[in-house]
């Protein structure tokens, strides 16, 4: 009984509705246009800026899928220095942090290179330095060997099987296939609806023993940038992804169980690449706002303890500091004394760079973006 989508005999030969991608297909360009006319209006080194926070986010989230907590300072420290911005007081990252950001900065500045058996195997390597994961030895830089590569869940004993990967004996066989297909890069083929093939082809194939869903997502990446002919990533998919990973799981697995019919899973993936598309114009109009904030004129009068507080505030986001800032937060991250942190805050909010509300023990305060449509 063939129960998975590459026991098909005519696997690899995906095919799609297309009729059914035209509305997820046309909602993810217009969303995809909005996004790069914003990061056009950003310029040279707030893209690159733009660009570093949004790496953090991925390398942070794409670990965090399968079950890993990574240090955003240390993931900033790794890609300041790669994309020569300041790494001052930022600490060292460790080898596999500085391994995942080599392999999402390499898979879109690279994009335009070939990919091959060698950068694939490399790209697994740099996730696993050590040649452990966790506490296990793994085959790392080289295909798995092991029988059977099984995704599963729930706890020893009783397990769920959700997918059975191809034996190990064909890895080197369909991974030539997947290849060969992605250098192509056909011409009737959409871009965003390749990356969607790919992403589920490779996870799909799974050829290494651990790190599948990482370099997934890498190439779902390198093939975006390949789509765009640009090599400064505004979003990705990972943190769209994490955010949806009950229905990711859920639709990759009921493709793979499939006959070959991927529309439901490119219908699903258009649409997650249109809501990580908005999430990211957000992004990127705080980023536009907050770069206009510290132009302020009256950023020049604020003390060295207001501007940490205000790049805190700007770095959390809209509702990033859970119930507002408050006087105890504000001598919690400055160390001043109550009646300075009361002081400051007052002064900050009559120069408009906070907003108070409440009266008493319960008054907070709220970061005030200036407005770029000049609305008031």
């Amino acid at each position: 009984m063939k129960r998975y989508i590459w026991q098909h005999p005519e696997w690899p030969a995906f095919r799609w509705n297309g009729n059914a991608l035209l509305v997820p297909l046309g909602r993810a360009r217009a969303a995809q246009a909005r996004l790069l006319s914003r990061m056009g209006s950003l310029g040279l080194d707030g893209s690159t800026r733009a660009r570093a926070e949004n790496l953090v986010e991925e390398s942070v989230r794409t670990a965090e899928i399968e079950g890993e907590r990574l240090d955003r300072t240390r993931l900033r420290s790794s890609i300041a220095r790669r994309l020569g911005l300041p790494t001052a007081g930022l600490p060292a990252p460790t080898a596999a942090e500085d391994g995942l950001v080599q392999v999402l900065l390499d898979a879109t500045t690279g994009a335009d290179a070939a990919l091959t058996v060698a950068r694939l195997k490399g790209w697994q390597a740099a996730l696993f330095p050590t040649g452990y994961s966790g506490l296990r030895k793994i085959r790392a830089g080289r295909w798995r060997d092991r029988d059977p590569m099984q995704v599963v869940s729930g706890p020893v004993g009783r397990e769920r099987v959700h997918f059975e990967a191809p034996p190990a004996r064909q890895v080197p066989a369909e991974v030539r296939a997947f290849l060969r297909w992605f250098r192509a890069r056909p011409r009737d083929l959409d871009g965003l609806v390749r990356a969607g093939v790919a992403h589920l082809w490779f996870v799909t194939i799974h050829p290494f023993e651990d790190g599948n869903g990482r370099i997934a997502r890498a190439l779902t990446d390198m093939a975006l940038a390949q789509d765009e002919g640009a090599r400064v990533r505004a979003y990705g998919v990972s943190a769209q992804i994490m955010a949806e990973r009950e229905r990711y799981y859920a639709v990759l697995q009921e493709t793979q169980r499939g006959d070959l019919d991927t529309t439901v899973w490119l219908a699903w993936f258009l649409g997650c690449l249109e809501r990580a598309m908005e999430r990211a114009e957000g992004s990127l109009s705080t980023a536009l706002r907050a770069d206009a904030l510290w132009r302020l004129p009256a950023a020049a009068s604020l003390s060295v303890r207001q501007r940490k507080v205000l790049g805190k505030l700007v770095e959390a986001g809209p509702g990033g500091f859970e119930g507002g800032l408050t006087t105890r937060k504000y001598v919690g991250m400055t160390g001043a004394s109550r009646a300075t942190a009361f002081r400051e805050l007052a002064a900050m909010a009559e120069l408009g760079f906070l907003r108070q509300s409440g009266a008493g023990r319960s008054v907070r305060y709220e970061l005030v973006l200036p407005d770029l449509e000049g609305n008031g």
